[in-house]
């Protein structure tokens, strides 16, 4: 499914994309598109794929970067509009980030098809494998991200915004606040009904979209629902009120990882 081609004419580039683009077998557009919070003329074009290393990779002696980076903007320059941002790892690390949760490592697993950029059978049986990678773990993570997203927008860490253009505008980095409420609500659908859907939910896709777009001027209020979300994620962990495992199925992501490095 999809194009094998990664980025054609990246500016900035980092790994070896000849066995990143022989070796992938999943890759799919992970930024707001995906989540259904995009807003026209204002959003960058992210993706993130997985690749099969090579065997000397894995068995041999020498130090090898286990991920593959294009963009095309430069080093240290913000990504807008047009601009698209590809990571893709190799399958080890891919694993290795997806069970602990991490939220964008998970969003392949999840992607509509529409969303897909290229999947072959090994994609498709990683993706057949996604329920196995939920866990109280990755709803942990998802509070995690979420308040990393909650101490850049109110500076409650060393960061400064890097869009003061937003802050200026709107009173607020209204893209962190949008991110931070995604998150909580993401980690609360985790809890409550083990299952990550994209796009998110009509009505909570609406009110990240508020958000997103200064219709919410206050600042306190969006913390507000930032951190009313947040507990819900945090009581149902600590009552144990939820469908999710308290760690992901290891043994099984473990026994599929062995079967593709054997195949390939």
């Amino acid at each position: 499914m999809g194009a094998r081609e990664l980025l054609a004419v990246p500016v900035l580039e980092y790994g070896d994309r000849e066995v990143a683009e022989t070796g992938q077998i999943l890759r799919s557009t992970v930024g707001s598109g995906l989540h259904g919070i995009a807003i026209a003329g204002t959003d960058d074009h992210d993706e993130m794929g997985v690749y099969v290393e090579p065997a000397h990779w894995l068995l041999g002696l020498r130090s090898v970067r286990d991920s593959y980076v294009a963009r095309s903007q430069a080093e240290g320059a913000r990504s807008g509009p047009g601009d698209t941002d590809l990571v893709m790892y190799g399958l080890r690390k891919y694993l290795q980030l997806a069970v602990k949760g991490n939220p964008t490592a998970l969003l392949p697993l999840f992607a509509p098809e529409s969303q897909l950029m290229f999947c072959n059978e090994l994609g498709h049986e990683l993706r057949g494998l996604q329920q196995a990678f939920l866990s109280q773990e990755a709803a942990r993570r998802f509070l995690g991200f979420m308040q990393a997203q909650r101490d850049a927008l109110t500076n409650g860490g060393r960061k400064v915004p890097n869009r003061p253009e937003l802050v200026e505008r709107f009173g607020y980095d209204v893209k962190y606040a949008s991110h931070a409420l995604r998150l909580a609500m993401q980690g609360r659908e985790l809890v409550q009904h083990g299952r990550l859907t994209l796009p998110m939910p009509q009505d909570e896709r609406q009110r990240v979209l508020e958000v997103k777009s200064g219709q919410v001027r206050e600042l306190s209020v969006v913390l507000a629902e930032i951190d009313a979300v947040a507990a819900e994620v945090v009581q149902a962990l600590e009552t144990g009120r939820t469908p999710l495992p308290a760690e992901p199925d290891l043994a099984t992501i473990e026994e599929w990882a062995v079967s593709v490095y054997r195949r390939q």
